[in-house]
């Protein structure tokens, strides 16, 4: 009862609190003396065909411009020419641009790969009411921290793992020469004199030891670009993501008035299919990493944590990734002795079984429908044109490819 003259008190210092706070945000948001808006590149509104578009009062772009005036004929030798002229030299302009920034091109690829990998988690939170920017950058947030927690942890392991083996490695080749094969091939062929006369021709040849200093160079510089385009990645897909949607309104305005709604109508399929697919794959990678973890743990096999590591990344690659994931870690387990290698195929390839009837079509039920041969065809070529990107990106380029194919050129085919 004593306390109770203290609450109005208290109440009332709370109110001006929240007064004060409410002012400052109101002062943060006005804008400052004298500041202009940033221009803003937007796309035009739209204008009816057979409508003439009103000139705005204040002197808006319609005023200011006009409309466009009658093409000129097709048939016109000089339009003909002129058009076949710029076509040539836009194609050979395009092969320039193309052959001299391909590094740049995959890295616009990656990341716009990601992008629409990401965006189905951003339309999911604006679903629950948030922000898309807030949406954006939680999910950033998400996968920068995941990644990153998963280097942190790998990497000292990695480390630790990769120093035991070259300190045992001296070992090994000591053991090697002191055992009775060795010792029976170097009493027939003479092994060991040929090799000190090979290591004493290398560490005599300056070009060789130039061509050790130059590999080593080559690898900081490797790692290098490798960092620099990772980074590079991660900044185009935050931007991606951020202007995806523009990014569609802008291209829909390219296609014809009449077929506008059935382009964004197939494109929003194949973005969305896309989409899918990367967080599928994503998720089928993590459970294959994780089952094959805990069965190296299980039956002892070496470098358990390194070779989950190598499994989820294969296990990005469809369809082929989970088999020469498999074959990898039994030729590591085949040094523990073929039981080992043995318990350890029978649980893995039975579960990428599992897998491939139980879990990846629930996963990738929302995802893209693609033949086997097809995905298997597109994969390969994907890899060979593109690298493990290719792979990657093989079966829902197929999935779209497919689509068109199939609501354009087979709806078009069936009414002739």
């Amino acid at each position: 009862m004593g306390s109770s003259p203290d609450r109005p008190a208290t109440a009332k210092l709370r109110g001006s609190a929240a007064a004060a706070l409410g002012q400052l945000v109101r002062r943060l948001r006005q804008p400052l003396p004298g500041a202009q808006p940033r221009l803003r590149f937007e796309i035009p509104p739209e204008y009816n065909h057979t409508e003439e578009p009103a000139a705005t009062a204040d002197g808006g772009t319609a005023a200011q411009f006009g409309s466009p005036g009658p093409r000129m004929s097709m048939q016109h030798p000089l339009y003909m020419g002129f058009m076949g002229t710029v076509g040539v030299g836009l194609a050979l302009l395009v092969y320039w641009i193309g052959s001299n920034t391909t590094q740049l091109l995959l890295w616009i690829v990656a990341a716009l790969f990601i992008a629409l990998g990401l965006e189905p988690v951003v339309g999911w939170l604006e679903n629950r009411r948030i922000p898309r920017p807030a949406g954006i950058l939680l999910a950033v947030l998400v996968l920068v921290v995941a990644v990153g927690g998963f280097f942190a942890t790998l990497i000292p392991t990695i480390v630790e793992q990769v120093t035991q083996i070259v300190v045992q490695a001296p070992t090994w080749v000591r053991d090697f020469i002191d055992s009775e094969f060795f010792r029976n091939v170097d009493d027939q062929f003479g092994v060991r004199d040929r090799i000190n006369e090979e290591l004493d021709k290398f560490v005599n040849n300056p070009e060789a030891m130039g061509g050790i200093f130059g590999g080593v160079v080559g690898f900081g510089s490797t790692l290098a670009n490798g960092l620099f385009g990772t980074l590079i990645v991660l900044v185009l897909s935050l931007y991606f993501l951020a202007a995806l949607p523009a990014m569609k309104k802008w291209g829909y305005r390219l296609a014809p008035r009449s077929r506008r709604a059935r382009v964004e109508a197939l494109s929003e399929e194949i973005t969305r299919s896309v989409g899918n697919y990367v967080i599928g794959q994503a998720c089928v990678a993590l459970l294959n990493a994780t089952f094959a973890f805990i069965v190296m743990s299980i039956v002892g096999v070496p470098f358990a944590l390194l070779l989950a590591f190598v499994v989820a990344l294969l296990a990005f690659i469809p369809l082929v990734g989970g088999l020469i994931a498999g074959i990898v870690v039994l030729l590591v387990s085949l040094t523990e002795g073929w039981q080992t290698a043995a318990v350890y195929g029978i649980c893995y390839f039975a579960y990428l079984q599992f897998e491939a009837y139980f879990i990846s079509p629930r996963i990738m039920q929302k995802a893209v429908a693609v033949p086997g041969a097809v995905a298997v065809i597109s994969v390969i070529a994907g890899g060979s044109l593109l690298g493990v990107l290719g792979a990657l990106i093989a079966i829902p380029t197929a999935a779209a490819i497919l689509l068109l194919v199939k609501e354009i050129y087979i709806v078009r085919q069936d009414k002739h």
